[in-house]
């Protein structure tokens, strides 16, 4: 007689982290643990003020207790939308776990110097990228990027790359974090953080 030993993961609203970046951390660990492809990529989506929704992938490159951190191109169309409407929605989904993470808050620049201080750590490649490319704006072909890159390489060759004035973070401070996991018969785990007025998070489940 054969006995199936195998177990189930659930998401039971009694046993989660009472603090969700902490349970956001513990997934977000588990991902790399999995060496899942890019475990940092997230949806991020934006509206202009008449609600006209949009959406991209961009990098998680920060989170802590005060939120989320990605950087961009503040002449950007994200960058448009979040200066005339600041509340934005992330989703991270990372399928060989059958897990998702959902995420809504008020999303604020972060200081100059941090954006500088992360600048620094890019790749050459990419700080050249942030000067050479106007981004979301029409440019006539390919060869525009490429020639603005190469006169910034060599106008920076035996130069430190400073961080442009136009380029730099945005952190997502969450208001609302739910986590999802799949289940059978596609009843699956959904449990919500809320923050509350005292600033502490309630924790409920929701129906798949």
């Amino acid at each position: 007689m054969t006995t199936d030993t195998t177990i189930v993961e659930t998401l039971d609203e009694r046993r989660v982290e009472r603090d969700p970046i902490r349970q956001f951390q513990l997934w977000f660990d588990d991902a790399v643990t999995a060496k899942l492809p890019m475990p940092e990529a997230m949806t991020l989506a934006t509206a202009t003020p008449e609600g006209r929704p949009s959406a991209r992938m961009v990098l998680l490159k920060q989170v802590d207790e005060e939120g989320f951190v990605f950087f961009t191109n503040y002449h950007s169309a994200k960058a448009a939308q979040l200066e005339s409407n600041p509340y934005a929605a992330l989703v991270f989904y990372w399928n060989p776990l059958d897990r998702q993470v959902r995420i809504e808050g008020k999303v604020e620049r972060t200081p100059a110097e941090e954006s500088q201080e992360y600048f620094q750590t890019r790749p050459r490649e990419s700080q050249i990228g942030a000067w050479a490319s106007p981004q979301s704006s029409v440019i006539a072909g390919r060869e525009v990027l490429e020639q603005r890159a190469q006169e910034l390489e060599d106008y920076y060759r035996d130069r430190e790359i400073e961080c442009p004035g136009h380029w730099g973070g945005y952190r997502l401070r969450p208001d609302k974090i739910e986590f999802w996991k799949s289940r059978l018969g596609r009843l699956h785990d959904r449990i919500l953080y809320e923050l509350t007025s005292d600033g502490t998070w309630s924790i409920k489940r929701l129906a798949p």
